[in-house]
């Protein structure tokens, strides 16, 4: 039975569609052969970068709760579905919202992801907790990076994949336990973990706020209560929960209790 006797659009109805819904950063790939950013200049985007992360989830997603923060069209979303998982998807962008629920027509049949309007900051009144939550490049985009990156690891029982636009930095200094109020030239030492503040714009984006290197990427992780148990690709970070190493817990729940007016 074609899609066509569904009622649904034919190939060249639905590639007016796409155009209509343009411009399209997630290259979708539709049944019947049609992509929605065939000539994306980052190629066929993003699915390369979920050829590396898929390759070390679960092919069985059955009853995992899932939570993908920033999902733009979908495509994250929608491979979580296909795998079994029931997704929270969120993003900020109407735009981009409008196309992940046109695609879902083809891509999520069964209806396991459910698309809502939020910023990460909303987090702080969720209740649900999800055993896997994508955070991929959404970090860089925010004013208060590392507020956000709390929240989302405080939603994660399971696994938390994190992507983030990194600075090109050689190697990460072996940072003391304890730093003398005397010795702060240190900080500005080559290596040493940090996060560089763009005050107008990166690449023609003004919500390019922060551009962390990969030690500083690492360290937010581990202060945010996380392990990082592999990185399947450049600048993208698998991790867990890890309490027995977790030294801000008492410090990070005070802030965000006052953050998210609790």
């Amino acid at each position: 039975m074609t899609l066509q006797s569904h009622g649904a659009p034919g190939c060249g109805e639905r590639r007016r569609e796409i155009n209509a819904l343009a411009p399209w950063f997630h290259n979708l790939h539709l049944p019947g052969g049609e992509s929605t950013a065939p000539d994306h200049p980052l190629g066929d985007f993003p699915d390369y970068k979920w050829q590396q992360i898929g390759a070390i989830l679960p092919a069985d997603l059955r009853d995992v709760q899932a939570l993908d923060v920033g999902c733009n069209a979908g495509f994250y979303s929608f491979e979580l579905a296909r795998r079994g998982a029931h997704v929270l998807a969120l993003d900020t962008d109407e735009h981009y919202l409008g196309q992940a629920r046109w695609a879902a027509r083809w891509l999520d049949p069964e209806g396991r992801v459910e698309f809502r309007t939020m910023q990460v900051y909303d987090l702080a009144r969720l209740t649900r907790r999800f055993d896997l939550v994508l955070f991929l490049g959404v970090l860089y985009h925010l004013r208060y990076p590392q507020l956000a990156l709390d929240l989302v690891a405080g939603m994660t029982t399971g696994t938390l994949v994190v992507q983030t636009l990194t600075m090109p930095v050689p190697y990460v200094l072996d940072t003391p336990r304890d730093l003398p109020f005397g010795r702060r030239e240190r900080l500005a030492a080559p290596g040493w973990p940090r996060a560089a503040f763009v005050e107008h714009s990166l690449a023609g984006d003004p919500t390019n706020w922060w551009i962390p290197d990969d030690g500083c990427v690492r360290a937010m992780l581990r202060c945010a209560g996380m392990r990082i148990r592999a990185t399947p690709g450049h600048e993208i970070y698998v991790c867990e929960p890890d309490p027995a190493a977790d030294e801000a817990r008492c410090i990070r729940d005070a802030e965000l209790a006052a953050a998210g007016g609790r």
